[in-house]
């Protein structure tokens, strides 16, 4: 019986072949709402299209999937082996050859830190992590930091191979260089990280005596850091290639540098935003007047306090915030007005307060006055 041929994955869904998880799933909804049979009612095309590229999407969504199909096309879907539940199958050369894509797509021994082993031998060294606590004042110009980070190098004797000087590893005589070993089970064919190499494909027979031969040393690496100016609590900033050394002279890891920022004595921050709680007199909160206060920048503010002015108050200071990441724009600063009450008052001060209060009138306090004067209304009610 003639068999209908099936269109690529990625034409279907409209998108190159490295096209990221994002980019998938963007084009697989533009492309199902566009065909879906609820906006093509009878429309047996549409349908079909539909099923499609749905069915693309469920493969090339799924990584190992898509690295299958990458590798063997359809023809990874197709055969003798069903997957459960109504699945796509996979034939027998395709089970025969998921450890070699594990390998290739995951790097072999799948352990948790460092990468895994790759042909030769060669490992990825492990990503790094680097704790950085800055103050406010480097977040808002920037700052070239110079951090010491402890991790593993590269051997200068043996330059990674991890031989003594004059010689080289020699392949394994157990997988024959290969790091992986073939065992037929019935109708599978697995495939197991060689035991005398640990999946390396080669042996050191004569060491390198400076590092022992894992190709690596331990040492202490000075990197500076740049910190841009808007950086913000919490931001992680990778270098890749600073973490460590890989072994046998594979790839380094990545270092991450994970950044806090000091509490401040002045400042509270809210993204690009400063807060500044200023307490001021009573006596300058009902007169008025003005005060300055210091800002990011190094320099004073000033601010004028209008007559009669409430704790709670806000003044805003346009520009005066912290820069945005990657930006010229800048944030606001907010100063917060608390109105303080005078502690250990002299006796002429007491009675000055005492004669103000006998001459106050209830315009002087509207809200202690109407707050009181619902107060009586309803212990009033109460007693009715």
């Amino acid at each position: 019986m003639a068999t209908t041929q099936k269109r690529d994955y990625y034409e279907l869904l409209e998108v190159s072949r490295t096209v990221d998880e994002k980019g998938l799933k963007s084009a697989y909804r533009k492309l199902a709402m566009k065909y879906h049979p609820d906006r093509n009612p009878g429309d047996t095309d549409a349908e079909l299209m539909f099923k499609e590229v749905s069915e693309a999407y469920e493969v090339l969504r799924d990584p190992q999937k898509r690295a299958a199909y990458d590798r063997f096309g359809h023809a990874a879907f197709e055969g003798g082996m069903r997957g459960g539940a109504g699945g796509p199958g996979f034939g027998n050369d395709f089970a025969s050859a998921m450890s070699d894509i594990f390998d290739e797509f995951f790097g072999g021994a799948r352990g948790g830190g460092g990468g895994g082993a790759g042909r030769g031998g060669r490992h990825r060294g492990s990503d790094l992590r680097y704790n950085l606590e800055i103050d406010l004042e480097d977040s808002f110009r920037g700052k070239r930091v110079t951090i010491n980070v402890p991790s593993s190098s590269t051997c200068d004797v043996c330059s990674g191979s991890g031989a003594r000087p004059g010689t080289e590893p020699v392949s394994c005589p157990t997988c024959h260089g290969a790091g992986r070993v073939r065992v037929s089970q019935g109708f599978f064919t697995l495939e197991r990280t060689c035991v005398t190499c640990s999946g390396r494909g080669s042996v050191v027979r004569d060491p390198c005596t400076n590092c022992g031969g894992s190709g690596r040393v331990s040492k202490e690496r000075e990197l500076s850091v740049d910190i841009p100016a808007g950086i913000e609590d919490g931001t992680r900033i990778r270098l890749a290639g600073d973490g460590e050394a890989g072994v046998m002279g594979g790839p380094p890891g990545d270092l991450y540098i994970f950044l806090s920022i000091r509490p401040h004595d002045f400042f509270q921050r809210e993204g690009a935003d400063l807060y500044c709680r200023v307490p001021i007199s009573m006596a300058r909160a009902a007169l008025g007047g003005s005060i300055e206060v210091p800002s990011i920048d190094g320099e004073k503010a000033k601010v004028k306090i209008p007559e009669a002015t409430q704790t709670g108050r806000q003044f805003r200071l346009r520009g005066k915030g912290m820069p945005v990441l990657r930006s010229s724009q800048t944030g606001d600063m907010y100063i917060q007005v608390v109105v303080e009450t005078p502690q250990k008052l002299t006796r002429r001060q007491r009675e000055l307060l005492t004669e103000f209060e006998e001459l106050s009138s209830n315009e002087n306090h509207p809200e202690s006055h109407g707050f009181f004067s619902r107060a009586r209304e309803f212990f009033e009610n109460l007693s009715q």
